[in-house]
Order: structure tokens, then sequence, then C-alpha cells
């Protein structure tokens, strides 16, 4: 490979902060060791905002290192503080099982899974939490953890002006006994993790220090936002979903293919593997030719989340609809229609729209095509026919099949 792993991660924007550069550039670019990154089950899919660190960590098993893909069972029942306001909702435990199959579906898009060196493996923080009991935990964690440097940490500090319970107060000792485990039990000397976990992440390099006397270190990545500078999360209600049943392939290719004009070089060094030389071409393109920059760029991040075959029929359906025809792989749902409907409860039917009221005032805005026709009155009908397509504003096209 014609850079250093570090020097490639570094070009390409993923790093954020490093507990000890030096050490850690060492260690990618002499060694093969064991990495890893964590996500609680907080819902079954990751999205575009987890993939940063997720692509760091793809870039280093091309490189030898061998991916520890922790999904937090036990800290997952406890809830992040990190960058909220308020606390997560509880989940079920049916629910907390579905989330993690769903991580692991999704891990496995970008990660290669096996038993080899170099294999990804997923662990799960659940498997050494539940046999500590209260007292257990305390007696040998209890003296490790100062209440002072506890509440230094940022995402402490902001969520005390809103309550924060007891129960996410501990949140930061389990991700610390993670790393100490992770270290113990596989030698893993790395955490990555995105810039609002540096916190959680200095607290398990601390604690194996303490308790081992060795160094380990943390590698945090930016955050992605969108145009409106928000981070992209689920709570944020802009989530782009990495599994398909959540988001499909061509939602996934046209959101990259929408990409703001002053991320594109940033987007193409993250979420692809083009060449960084070919990259530097590709960023001084503007007007038209930036367009099909974005679709190069669409392209290569679809494939690698979804496959060639897909990113291919994303392709041809967005050349296909935006051209002003139809096509059989654009996004498709199937619904029950023995008779006409009322346009406003056929957009929520086909969950366009999650409330009436929203799909009424997109109506009256002129954001609404049926088949190619701009529909306007909220008492306009749907007659029920083999295949309707349906436009929402310019981008978001769905073909609905009747039954």
């Amino acid at each position: 490979m014609p850079n250093t792993l570090f020097k490639e991660l570094s070009m390409r924007g993923f790093i954020n902060q490093c507990s000890n550069m030096d050490a850690v550039q060492n260690l990618l670019d002499n060694s093969k060791i064991a990495v890893y990154l964590g996500s609680d089950p907080t819902a079954d899919s990751l999205h575009v905002g987890h993939l940063v660190p997720v692509m760091m960590m793809r870039w280093l098993q091309k490189y030898g290192h061998k991916p520890l893909m922790l999904v937090g069972g036990a800290t997952g029942r406890i809830g992040d503080p990190s960058g909220r306001d308020t606390g997560r909702p509880m989940m079920t435990e049916e629910t907390l099982q579905k989330n993690i199959a769903g991580l692991k579906k999704s891990y496995s898009k970008f990660l290669k899974f096996g038993g080899s060196k170099s294999d990804a493996i997923i662990v799960d923080n659940y498997d050494w939490m539940k046999n500590y009991s209260h007292l257990d935990f305390l007696a040998q964690y209890g003296l490790d953890f100062t209440i002072p440097r506890m509440l230094s940490m940022e995402s402490v500090k902001k969520r005390l002006e809103n309550g924060m319970t007891f129960l996410e107060f501990n949140y930061m000792t389990f991700q610390a006994v993670d790393f100490l485990t992770l270290y113990r039990e596989h030698n893993c000397m790395l955490q990555l993790c995105g810039a609002d976990q540096w916190g959680n992440a200095i607290m398990g390099v601390e604690l194996v220090r303490k308790k081992c006397g060795k160094e380990v270190f943390v590698l945090s990545t930016s955050l992605i936002t969108d145009s409106n500078g928000n981070k992209i999360g689920k709570s944020a209600g802009n989530a782009v979903w990495v599994n398909e049943d959540k988001t499909s392939p061509y939602e996934y290719y046209q959101y990259f293919r929408n990409t703001p004009d002053d991320l594109v070089e940033k987007f193409l060094k993250i979420f692809t593997e083009i060449p960084l030389e070919e990259i530097a071409e590709l960023s001084k393109k503007q007007g038209a030719e930036l367009n099909d920059v974005k679709k190069r760029l669409a392209f290569a991040a679809t494939e690698i989340a979804h496959g060639t075959d897909a990113a291919k029929k994303a392709e041809e359906a967005a050349a296909a609809l935006f051209g002003g025809g139809n096509s059989d792989n654009a996004p498709s749902t199937d619904l029950k229609m023995k008779e006409a409907m009322n346009i406003v409860d056929f957009l929520v039917a086909v969950k366009l729209f999650d409330s009436k009221s929203e799909a009424r005032r997109t109506l009256e805005q002129g954001g609404i095509q049926i088949d190619g026709n701009k529909i306007t009155d909220k008492n306009y009908t749907v007659e029920p026919k083999e295949s309707i397509m349906v436009q929402r504003g310019k981008k978001v096209f769905l073909k609905v099949n009747v039954k």
C-alpha cells in the first residue's frame, strides 16, 4: 500500500484527538494489534453518523489489525449521557436483543468476520458485566474512580443541569471496565470512538494504567453533521440507516448524491476507498462536473455498504427517475387498495409521512406528484391500479405496488 496506515488515516481526516499520538502512530505502522470500537444497541442498525470510526476500523483491518466490535448489551441497559440533554428511554429485553442483532448485521457490511488473525469478532459487554453483583463491582473498582474526576467530564456536566440519574452516572465506569476487560482478554491496545465519547474512553485508559500498570490508547474521530450543523443521529430525526430494511440502497445512494458542495471532498475521503490522488483531482471539479463527482461518491459509498449490484441498481434508478422516467429499481412498497383513497390517507398509508397534518402541509406547498402530475388538493382521490409512482419534493420517489 502506498501510504503508511497512520498517514492514510491522517490525510483522510479521520483523526480528531489521540491520547498519545506518537505511540499510536508507532503501533499502527509497525505492529498488528487488537482495536475495539463500541456501540450501544439503541437501534437495530448503525446510521451514517456512526460510520466515521467504523470506516477507520475498516482501514485498520485492511492493514492487518484485528477489529473487536463491541455491542453494549450491558451499557445499553443504562444509557450513555454523552451528547444528550435528557436520559435515554429504557428498552425491553426483546428490543435489546433485536437491536444487537441489527448492529451485528451493520458491522458485517464494513468488516470481514471469521477465524483468521485479522478477522473481526463481536464482543458483548453483558458477557462480563452480568457476572458482577453490585457489591462485587464496588469492591473491585469503587476506589479507582473519583467523584471530582467523573464530574469534570463534559458529558456529565451537561446532564447535571437536567437531572442526571445515578444510573447514567455509572456509564463511564462500565465503559472503562470494558477497555480493561478487552485488554486482559484480547491484549487490546486501542479504542476508537467518536469525539463525543472521548471522556468515557479516557476513563478506560486510566483504569488500565491503575490496574495493570500499562498504557493503552484512545483515538477519536470528528462527528459528522448535516447542512444545519446538527449531529447526524436518530434522536435528531435525520438518520440515514445502514441496514436496508430501514433505509433502502437507493435512499442511501441519494443521501450521498445530495452531499453539500463544501462536504464532497471530506465525504470522498471518509466514506469511500477511492485513492487520495484521485480524490485530489475529483475535488478540483466545479459546476456541472461536480454533480458527476457526487455520483461517484454516492456509488462508492453505496457499494461498500450494500454491494456492487445494489449500487448499480440505485444509480440506474436515480438516472431513470430524474430523467423523468420510471424504474423497477426505485424504492417500492406494497399497498392493499381495493377502491379509491383520499390522497392524504394514501400518503400516510405508504409511509411517506408520519402524520396527516404533515402530508396536508406538503400537498398545499405543491410538494407531491402522482404519476408525474402535481397534486395540491387535499380532497384528491387516488384510483387503484397496478402501480403508482409517487414523488415527494424533488428527490424522494416511491413506487406503490397495489395488491
